[in-house]
């Protein structure tokens, strides 16, 4: 799966190359820009950006009117606006100005990539992912094997997004399908994991699937 690309707009050397480190690690391929201008001349090139995480404070322009502009050129993808000031007022005109997410400095890095991914699925921009017959469609929320629909709950559709997403054969981590599929904080025991890892293969198997989840005992489990 093609991973998305963020551009991320941010006036501060040092703040920029923490937040491109940090969604690099959450498996985004990042842009960055140091100023509204810049911003600008990315998204109206010809590279494919798929949301951008804009600060409102940039030294040649107010990010909102970044955003503004974004959107009076016909530029839909999602924004996330990093500010200073989480006031009514200023979250009020992020989202006039066509922003749809706000984040307040400081923040935890994991949570801006979960805002992301989060704007990402309200605007329909996560790509279907499909392989040997077996597709799964994140805007229709089908898995769809040799053409047959397979009902999933939203705990399952989540882990089989995580194990999909990953290069054939590669093994994941039981750490990255608990943060994939349970929300940040949530108490999950290995077991529980286990019950849906086991529902998915047995779901998989029954609707004639050429691909299987295996388990690597005390690692994780893979699509092969």
């Amino acid at each position: 799966m093609t991973s998305h690309r963020v551009l991320v707009v941010e006036d501060d050397p040092g703040l920029r190359a923490i937040l491109a480190r940090g969604l690099r690690e959450e498996d985004f391929d990042v842009l960055t820009a140091g100023d509204g201008a810049g911003a600008l001349r990315a998204l109206r090139s010809q590279t494919r950006v798929d949301a951008v995480v804009l600060d409102i404070g940039l030294p040649d322009s107010d990010g909102r009117d970044v955003c503004h502009a974004m959107r009076a050129a016909g530029i839909d993808v999602p924004v996330v606006f990093l500010t200073a000031h989480n006031t009514l007022p200023d979250r009020l005109s992020g989202f006039t100005a066509g922003g749809d997410d706000f984040l307040a400095k400081p923040f935890h890095l994991v949570e801006l990539a979960a805002r992301v991914r989060a704007a990402l699925r309200r605007a329909g921009r996560e790509p279907a992912v499909e392989s040997s017959g077996v597709r799964l469609d994140p805007v229709a929320h089908i898995l769809r094997v040799h053409g047959r629909d397979v009902p999933l709950t939203p705990t399952e559709f989540r882990l089989m997004a995580c194990v999909m997403a990953a290069a054939p054969g590669t093994v994941v981590r039981r750490r990255a399908l608990l943060r994939a599929a349970w929300p940040e904080g949530a108490r999950v025991s290995d077991n529980t994991l286990d019950q849906y890892m086991a529902r998915l293969r047995r779901k998989l198997r029954e609707a004639g699937g050429g691909q299987a989840i295996s388990t690597v005992r005390g690692v994780g489990y893979r699509l092969s």
